[in-house]
């Protein structure tokens, strides 16, 4: 797995300092919701792939972790590909009344959105 950068805040790149600290942006990690108070929405999306079909989850709030954790459930029982990244979820396919199953059997408030 990679190492995940952290942006340092400020000018300094180096320092000979022993007692330097560097000081990192964004440090704080957001705690995920429970997946009762979730509101997601599923979305059937065609735009930016060249035609092809792709299922959005939109709306989850919470962290990187839990986000890929639901993506990588969701990808291995629809048996597609797909990534998490931003907040949303994509899933290769038309396979959103099958995503709308799994999120309610999980718990998650989930609702069919767009056309």
């Amino acid at each position: 797995m990679p190492k995940k950068f952290k942006k340092i805040s400020g000018d300094v790149v180096y320092s000979t300092n022993p007692d330097f600290d560097y000081a990192f942006e964004n440090d704080e990690i957001t705690a995920s919701l429970a997946p009762e108070k979730q509101d997601l929405r599923v979305w059937l999306d065609r735009k930016m792939r060249k035609g092809k079909v792709a299922t959005l989850i939109k709306g989850f709030i919470g962290n990187d972790e839990d986000l890929s954790t639901l993506a990588r459930l969701l990808k291995t029982k629809c048996g597609t590909g797909g990534s998490a990244k931003d907040g949303e979820i994509i899933i290769q396919g038309d396979v959103r009344d099958k995503v709308l199953d799994l999120l309610n059997q999980e718990g998650y408030k989930a609702k069919k959105a767009g056309g």
